[in-house]
């Protein structure tokens, strides 16, 4: 059978061996004694003890009542033992190769200062000598009480005798070192591509690249070969399981990212689900053609949209603004797209009925995105779920829009609380009314879909639902949560990260909940998050994670990685190939 083809945990060969003998026509898996939860088609919670499903399709059967009966003939049964079911978690906005790519580049991402940061460099360039190029990503100057960008001066203290190449938390902005400016051939009169914008002491570049502008450095950095790339979806694919994510929207997928993801299906190693949005139409075009592709690899992989950039970030000051920045009064933000093309582009998408997915942060590109979607909906009023990613900052003016035209207002949590000092002092206290305004969205009529952002942010979906209904961040503060009138109920921050954030991938038939005829992908946890307090529901655990009636991941097991260890950053000489 092509279940038995997949490579599963030690823990579960054993008992899976059954799966040998010919298949009864009903159900012939049993997963019994649970505290089980989902929502049904119409957005309720119900609960559930019992799960049936069907190994050879890997789909759900039947939900089963304590008092309900059992098949008495089943090939498995596995005893939950009270522990907490749930379906398998959507993150419906993140960048899957990139989540590898830190797992195997330099992370800077825990560093609290600039002086950690730099001596985290210079141990990470020791530690890699065959390295061409030292790449990392992660630092974040407001976490470390820096009032001002890295630059080339300081990557060059640490780092001289080879290119340096950094990205922001964020993915918005780059710092290089002296050496990599040279390679890529960065001069005084190198000047900024429209929607980039480069930092400057004087007329000398100082090492900071924001937004388009990071295209001329990164031009020159060495396009990973092969083998680091199926290593990195490999390092990406066991957090991720390890988290309970079971379906991830890939927010720019390239054409380098979707043969790893296809050779990765043909050799039966895509293990999780991977709704894709290509980083550019061209690529769109050359993959899909005329229409969203079909499901691949048993529902494991399936291209549907475009990733549009209306603007850059909060943290580096490129989020587009209706007016200009409280703590820098010269500067509105960047358009990385103008309306026309904007609208050009939406067209285009929508004549194949292809989704578009706009990242848009700041007010004023915010109010681009609705205007667009505005214009076009009249034009092509079937069902587009047209999606705005992250939507994180809009004028209390707009918040009605988003519940017009099916729009889907794709935010991540977390944000909320990394962002919340930093967004303060971006926006000044008399322009965050609109700010991270999930409750807003909902009462407005627009749906919610959750995630992280990873690697922006950790890619576990459990802090997020602990953010939703408490607006607190780790810490629990502030106290009471900030604009706490913007929290969500439990309810619907798990439908976030389920049933609507499958819809928002066109995707609510085959994941998001468990039902007859869905994908039997589910969790096991360590505690009911249903009863929980929200610092209990952020230290949540998952002890399985199922996909399509396979167990996938098991805590503990020899082949799974702990939940919290960091995953080692180097690449073995072997393995280090173009970079």
């Amino acid at each position: 059978m092509k279940f038995l083809t997949r490579r599963i945990g030690a823990l579960a060969s054993l008992a899976l061996a059954a799966f040998l003998l010919p298949a009864p026509a009903q159900a012939d898996a049993l997963i019994d004694n649970a505290n089980g939860y989902t929502l049904d088609a119409d957005g309720n919670l119900i609960r559930f003890t019992g799960l049936l499903f069907d190994v050879e399709t890997g789909r759900v059967t039947r939900l089963l009542d304590r008092n309900d009966d059992r098949p008495r003939e089943l090939d498995f049964r596995h005893d939950a033992q009270g522990q907490t079911v749930i379906p398998g978690l959507i993150d419906a906005h993140g960048h899957l190769m990139g989540l590898g790519y830190n797992a195997i580049q330099l992370d800077l991402s825990d560093t609290t200062s600039l002086s950690e940061a730099m001596a985290r460099l210079a141990q990470y360039s020791a530690e890699n000598p065959t390295l061409r190029w030292v790449v990392g990503r992660g630092w974040n100057q407001e976490r470390w009480g820096l009032d001002r960008f890295p630059t080339a001066a300081d990557l060059n203290a640490a780092v001289s005798d080879r290119p340096v190449w950094l990205v922001r938390v964020d993915g918005h902005a780059g710092v290089a070192n002296s050496a990599a400016m040279a390679e890529a051939g960065v001069t005084a009169s190198a000047q900024a591509p429209a929607g980039g914008r480069i930092e400057r002491d004087g007329r000398e570049p100082n090492g900071v690249f924001v937004d388009a502008a990071m295209a001329l450095v990164e031009r020159a950095i060495p396009t990973p070969q092969p083998p680091v790339r199926d290593m990195a979806l490999r390092k990406a694919q066991e957090l991720l399981l390890s988290y309970g994510v079971t379906t991830m929207h890939d927010m720019g997928t390239s054409a380098d990212d979707w043969g790893v993801l296809r050779r990765a299906g043909d050799r039966n190693l895509l293990q999780i689900r991977v709704i894709s949005y290509a980083n550019a139409l061209d690529t769109l075009l050359d993959i899909a053609g005329d229409a969203m592709t079909p499901w691949l690899y048993d529902g494991r992989l399936r291209m549907v949209g475009l990733k549009i950039y209306g603007d850059g970030a909060l943290g580096s000051r490129g989020a587009l603004l209706n007016a200009p920045y409280a703590d820098a009064p010269g500067e509105t933000g960047l358009a990385l797209i103008d309306g026309i093309a904007l609208r050009n582009r939406l067209s285009r998408l929508s004549l194949d009925r292809f989704q578009a997915a706009i990242h848009a942060i700041g007010d004023g590109a915010n109010r681009e995105a609705l205007a667009a979607i505005e214009e076009l909906a009249s034009r092509y009023n079937d069902d587009r779920r047209w999606r705005i990613e992250h939507a994180q900052v809009v004028d209390p003016a707009d918040l009605p829009r988003f519940g017009r035209n099916g729009i889907i207002a794709s935010m991540q949590p977390v944000h909320q609380t990394s962002d919340r000092l930093m967004a303060e002092a971006r926006l000044g206290p008399n322009r965050l009314t609109g700010a991270y305004a999930w409750n807003s969205m909902l009462r407005n009529g627009s749906r919610l879909a959750f995630g992280s952002d990873f690697p922006v942010e950790n890619p576990s979906p459990f802090p997020g639902l602990a953010v939703a209904i408490s607006r607190q961040d780790a810490a629990g503060q502030p106290a009471g949560g900030w604009q706490a009138h913007e929290r969500v109920s439990l309810q619907q921050a798990f439908a976030a990260f389920t049933t609507d954030a499958a819809f928002a991938g066109f995707a609510e038939d085959q994941v998001g909940r468990l039902g007859e005829g869905l994908y039997a992908d589910f969790l096991i946890l360590d505690r009911d998050i249903f009863d929980a307090t929200a610092e209990e529901i952020r230290a949540t655990q998952v002890a399985e994670t199922w996909i399509g009636g396979e167990r996938t991941w098991v805590r503990g097991a020899a082949d799974a990685p702990p939940m919290d260890a960091p995953v080692g950053p180097m690449i073995s000489e072997d393995e280090e190939v173009g970079r």
